[in-house]
């Protein structure tokens, strides 16, 4: 395992480690998904005491037989199973990702058959706007519509139904669509298995580590996610 660059100040500079295996027949997508999750672990960095960052993009090169073979299966499913692949490995691990999650797939004709290579980096993807003061760290904060509901307990549901601790009035969410739960490493957000799906900054999700400033969307309804709530101000 060679490094490329280092992670340095904080999530803004860029990342990358590459490895490669060899196998005897081609490159098999499962042992794409253990890569990405080696890969994520090697390069992952403590930013503080509750906050562990790892890289956002992922980009893979294959041989040229390899990747036609991958486009032949279908890149595009391959692509997202292996996004959902990495959200949830960092759910399990507590890490915390700069923007959307992005694997994408590229030829190296030096490459043979079978063999590949992984190389990623930390890119601050688009945040919802966070508010002009500063943040206190009371309680972790959601904005729907423009009301305001602080996150007190340890899950909190947002649905449609009248069983959800936050009722949204949107026919394209499921009566109860994710679940907030706040933990000391942060807030994860999971899907409950809804039918139209749950994205944050326009990447569906199944479950996910917050940052500070993420917009969720679920059905037509933005939630707006802060750490906290400005100190003068009440939900």
């Amino acid at each position: 395992m060679g490094v490329l660059d280092r992670f340095e100040k904080g999530v803004e500079n860029v990342m990358q480690t590459a490895f490669a295996k060899t196998f005897r027949s081609g490159v098999k997508p499962v042992e794409l998904a253990g890569a990405l999750k080696k890969e994520a672990d090697a390069r992952a960095a403590v930013v503080d005491r509750n906050r562990t960052l790892i890289p956002n993009e992922y980009a893979i090169s294959l041989s040229s037989t390899d990747l036609a073979t991958l486009r032949e299966w279908g890149d595009e499913v391959l692509v997202q199973e292996l996004q959902e692949t990495l959200q949830e490995h960092a759910a399990r691990q507590r890490y915390s990702f700069v923007g959307p999650v992005a694997v994408t797939f590229t030829e190296d004709a030096s490459l043979p058959t079978g063999r590949y290579a992984v190389t990623s980096r930390s890119t601050r993807g688009p945040v919802a706007p966070t508010s002009a003061k500063n943040p206190s760290s009371r309680y972790p904060l959601l904005d729907i519509d423009g009301r305001r509901y602080h996150l007190t307990g340890v899950t909190t549901i947002v649905g449609r139904g009248s069983e959800a601790d936050i009722v949204v009035d949107d026919t394209g969410v499921s009566r109860q669509h994710v679940k907030f739960e706040v933990t000391e490493y942060g807030t994860i957000l999971t899907d409950l298995g809804s039918t139209n799906g749950t994205f944050v900054e326009d990447q569906r999700i199944k479950e996910v580590t917050l940052l500070d400033g993420n917009a969720i969307t679920i059905g037509r309804t933005t939630i707006m996610y802060w750490d906290g709530l400005p100190s003068d101000e009440d939900a």
